[in-house]
């Protein structure tokens, strides 16, 4: 099984540091956070994993060159202009092949263990999510069962954690290269039904700002 990192985007809540440093790169417990991911990938049994990169480009690739040095296979995503989450994985397509493969955003931490969506059924997109953390105003799904739903005020609401298992199909009807998985793809897959998820109840943290990269930090040490 193929995994996919989204490392593209500017970090803008983190400037200036990420200026200089693109997120991704950013050292948590003496490493890059994106050396983290594909140690968690690599000890799920996955080994070939694709990252799509735009801002400050150059950095990422020349730090983690071809994965060898961590056990893995990377192959480069590059993108001219950026995509957005769901256009860069679409513009990644060709590299990811025709299997459902791992999707994680290249800016969240996780003690997810990743080996369950390796070894799961993989027939409709699954999401792994957790409940809304005080910092996020609104919550993104909800679950019914294991199926998907918007949020509504009778269920619980749940934050999507960046962590997914999609199928290459899902990307084969977008006409618009730029546009966004959450908004412009997942959101119209739940209404119909077809997306499956699991509730995550162990520590996760998305690290948008300062304070919230000085918590991971702190649980990292």
């Amino acid at each position: 099984m193929k995994a996919m990192i989204l490392a593209a985007g500017r970090g803008e809540r983190l400037r200036p540091l990420t200026d200089t440093v693109p997120k991704p790169l950013v050292p948590i417990a003496g490493k890059p956070l994106i050396v983290h991911q594909l140690g968690w990938l690599r000890r799920a049994g996955v080994r070939e994993i694709v990252i799509n990169v735009w801002h400050l480009a150059d950095q990422i690739v020349a730090c983690l060159q071809d994965g060898s040095a961590w056990g893995v296979r990377i192959r480069w995503s590059r993108e001219s202009e950026l995509l957005d989450t769901g256009g860069g994985i679409a513009n990644a397509r060709h590299l990811l092949g025709a299997e459902p493969f791992i999707l994680l955003n290249g800016d969240i931490w996780a003690d997810y263990d990743f080996a369950r969506l390796v070894d799961r059924p993989n027939d409709d997109p699954h999401l792994v999510l957790t409940p809304k953390p005080d910092f996020k105003p609104t919550g993104d799904f909800s679950l019914v069962g294991d199926r998907v739903a918007r949020p509504e005020p009778s269920l619980r609401t749940l934050t999507y954690c960046g962590i997914a298992v999609l199928q290459r199909s899902l990307f084969s009807n977008i006409d618009t290269p730029v546009f966004s998985l959450t908004r412009d793809l997942l959101f119209h897959e739940t209404r119909a039904g077809r997306v499956s998820g699991e509730i995550f109840l162990g520590a996760w943290y998305d690290i948008g700002t300062p304070t919230q990269l000085n918590q991971v930090r702190k649980v990292a040490e």
